[in-house]
């Protein structure tokens, strides 16, 4: 593939990542839809496009994935819409992508990984600056709605462990995204007396589920097997950078003092943690750099 489609493609494929959270804020903050109703609409047409693409690659009409990993996609989902109810785009997307590169950090430390001392570094600092982020204050996130995005990047996170070895990942998020969408029909009867069928946030919403989720997503593993692992993981650290600056261009949002060096925290402290990780299992073990590595959003 030629290196400036490969460029195109990724580009294109993190704004579809940054793109979820601006969807998901503009339409919890300037329409009258509900987040049960946004996660559905999200969640439904997220699957019809993947299965969609799926059919039209390789004329498979069924899926793969499991009820576990769809469960906690699911959780991820409902967990986000909820939480942009109180949080701006910037906030929110940085809370979730920390929560979730410290929920796969902190698993690997669980399950016996060793980092170097600049690594252990880095992981402090980017807790540092989370914990910074959500202290009490004037330009803290409102605690229901830290809560509730923390809780969908320990989901996130979880469904991006589950899918590291899971077989053909377009497939696999396919048949995720079939199982999850009826629990978020459950989600959507249960919160039936408070849905509101907002035009502007359902559509919203589908743009959600079916470009920037679905699309996003077959763009995604479109250019990664022709990325290094070390340039996949750190080209994810520029999501919170791009929804921070796209909810202060296009949904007016406030960028605080505060964010801003929290994000500075939190990205480079988890950059180091990553890269440091890729270069020494780049000396480790074999030149193979082309293992694939799971969106973050």
């Amino acid at each position: 593939m030629p290196y400036s489609r490969i460029v195109v493609l990724t580009v294109l494929a993190l704004a579809a990542f940054a793109g979820n959270s601006l969807l998901c804020r503009a339409a919890l903050s300037h329409t009258t839809i509900d987040p049960a109703t946004f996660t559905t609409v999200r969640l439904l047409s997220g699957a019809v496009m993947l299965r969609l693409l799926v059919l039209i690659r390789s004329g498979d009409r069924g899926g793969r994935g499991n009820w576990l990993s769809a469960f906690a996609l699911f959780a991820y989902a409902a967990a986000f819409s909820f939480s942009y109810v109180y949080m701006t785009a910037a906030a929110g997307a940085l809370v979730l992508f920390g929560a979730v590169q410290t929920t796969m950090i902190g698993y690997g430390l669980r399950s016996g990984e060793r980092m170097r001392p600049l690594q252990i570094s880095g992981f402090f600092l980017a807790c540092g600056g989370l914990i910074a982020l959500l202290l009490p204050g004037l330009s803290s996130p409102p605690l229901p709605g830290a809560v509730l995005m923390l809780g969908a990047g320990v989901a996130w996170g979880v469904y991006s462990l589950r899918g590291k070895a899971a077989g053909d990942p377009l497939q696999v998020t396919t048949g995720n995204f079939i199982r999850a969408a009826p629990m978020a029909v459950v989600l959507s009867a249960c919160f039936f007396k408070w849905a509101s069928f907002d035009l502007n946030g359902v559509g919203y919403a589908f743009l959600s589920g079916a470009l920037a989720s679905g699309l996003g997503y077959a763009i995604w593993y479109t250019a990664l097997p022709f990325l290094r692992s070390t340039s996949a993981a750190t080209v994810q650290l520029s999501v919170p950078v791009i929804a921070s600056l796209g909810g202060v261009l296009f949904l007016q949002e406030p960028f605080k003092r505060r964010l801003l060096f929290a994000t500075v925290a939190i990205i480079g402290g988890i950059g180091l943690v990553i890269l440091k990780g890729k270069h020494r299992e780049s000396a480790d073990n074999s030149p193979d750099t082309t293992a694939p590595v799971q969106p973050r959003l």
